[in-house]
């Protein structure tokens, strides 16, 4: 008995025998991750095209934050300078921007099928301009003036034609101006204009610059509830004295304006994680108090002209995802996916792998009862024919014992083995001494 049964070199088959039984599993686990791979959403991109509006513009100003902030969470961001909110769109519907600014009431869902909103900003009052003692008291009064209403492609001039179609005042009607900003403002003080409108950010500097200009003053819509029963996307604000500046009392008097929103629009196959981390960013950009909002009030799902994405409906459901409020972008997109695949792949694997050990407990054990066959064969040999040549049974002990010491087991089956050799051991003393065999 002085073969071992646990040798260095029996390790190595040790392991190749668990290779096999785990190879199975394995396989069917690579498998199914394979197949659920086909399930999981692809990866955001790492740039995007976001078109805003003309260069020192709010709308140009607003993406160059978000350029900013999105580079931290390593998305490249390319600012696309456009005339507006109809460009904008087009551009959208092309393929050719993957985000927009878009003004409220500028688009329209039928117009668009595959466009979502994600949210409205902030709001952008209709600031109109006359001159004094010109006799301009509401917009019916415009007929037969000269009206700057911008440029072809920017929201300011598709809400200026719907208000002035409103009251009956087409291109016949009256001398209407693509003239916008900075020049519309130039205009308005050189006396060039009897009107002009701007649609924007109270806090845009040429607001207070026009405000400033002499012989210009802003125009009360008192008439605004009945333009907000009219046209859904406006909202009627209310400017009071000396809000835009105590010192120069501006205005002169409470003034009752109209405002669409400016929303955040996207193509109906934009990544939804890109979504969710553009409104987590738009709550830090916009949250805050303004002239006619209040702390919180934006982002907002009202005032939105496209159906809201769904993405967006489970922001403003539940907030940001556990996982991106915690975690830099790009590990929580991946924990996200990930998600996907090992769900499933757990779900599977887990009742694979507890088969292994009993399957394995079963092949181990199963490589030592095999020689106790051969013994009991051996020994029913010996009971049958008693007077057999003792030496060739000795023999074939002798063999048997050889094959089961080169059996090589993990040490938590050295129990049945030692077991076997040592009945292999008392069977050869019995038949040594001439006794007859006994059953084990």
């Amino acid at each position: 008995m002085s073969a071992k049964p646990f040798r260095r070199e029996g390790n190595a088959r040790t392991w190749r025998e668990r290779a096999r039984i785990f190879r199975p599993a394995a396989l069917l686990s690579l498998l199914a991750l394979i197949i659920t791979y086909h399930f999981v959403q692809p990866a955001p991109p790492h740039h995007i095209v976001f078109a805003t509006g003309q260069e020192g513009g709010a709308y140009f100003l607003f993406g160059l934050r978000y350029q900013a902030l999105l580079a931290r969470e390593g998305i490249d961001v390319t600012v696309h300078p456009t005339s507006g909110s109809v460009e904008n769109l087009h551009l959208l519907k092309k393929g050719q921007a993957d985000v927009a600014f878009v003004q409220g009431g500028t688009g329209a869902s039928a117009d668009a099928p595959g466009l979502r909103s994600l949210a409205s900003l902030y709001y952008e009052p209709i600031w109109i301009f006359v001159r004094k003692h010109s006799g301009i008291e509401k917009l019916a009064d415009l007929k037969g003036r000269r009206i700057a209403i911008d440029q072809d492609g920017s929201g300011t001039r598709e809400v200026a034609l719907l208000l002035l179609s409103d009251n009956g005042i087409g291109s016949k009607a009256a001398t209407l101006l693509p003239l916008g900003g900075e020049d519309a403002a130039s205009a308005l003080r050189a006396g060039k204009l009897d009107a002009a409108f701007f649609v924007i950010s109270p806090r845009a500097p040429i607001v207070h610059e026009v405000l400033a200009i002499p012989g210009v003053r802003l125009l009360n819509m008192e008439r605004a509830p009945a333009y907000a029963l009219q046209h859904h996307f406006l909202t009627v604000l209310t400017l009071p004295e000396g809000a835009m500046d105590l010192r120069a009392n501006l205005p002169r008097r409470q003034m009752a304006l109209l405002a669409p929103a400016a929303t955040l629009v996207v193509s109906e196959q934009f990544h939804p994680a890109l979504a969710e981390l553009l409104l987590s960013l738009a709550r830090q950009i916009h949250a805050e108090p303004g002239l006619f909002e209040q702390a919180g009030d934006f982002p907002s799902r009202k005032f939105l002209d496209f159906p809201i994405s769904d993405a967006a409906k489970r922001f403003f459901t539940s907030g940001p995802s556990l996982l991106q409020r915690y975690l830099p972008f790009w590990a929580a997109d991946l924990i996200d996916r990930l998600k996907i695949i090992l769900l499933p792949l757990i779900t599977l694997v887990y009742p694979l792998f507890k088969l292994v050990p009993p399957t394995y407990d079963w092949r181990m054990r199963s490589r030592i009862n095999r020689w106790y066959k051969d013994l009991q064969a051996i020994e029913e040999q010996i009971e049958a024919s008693p007077n057999a040549d003792v030496g060739s049974r000795l023999d074939e002990l002798d063999r048997l014992e050889a094959n089961v010491g080169r059996l090589s087991v993990p040490l938590a089956y050295a129990n049945p083995l030692y077991t076997l050799r040592s009945h292999i051991a008392l069977l050869r003393d019995e038949l040594r001494q001439g006794q007859q065999p006994k059953q084990h």
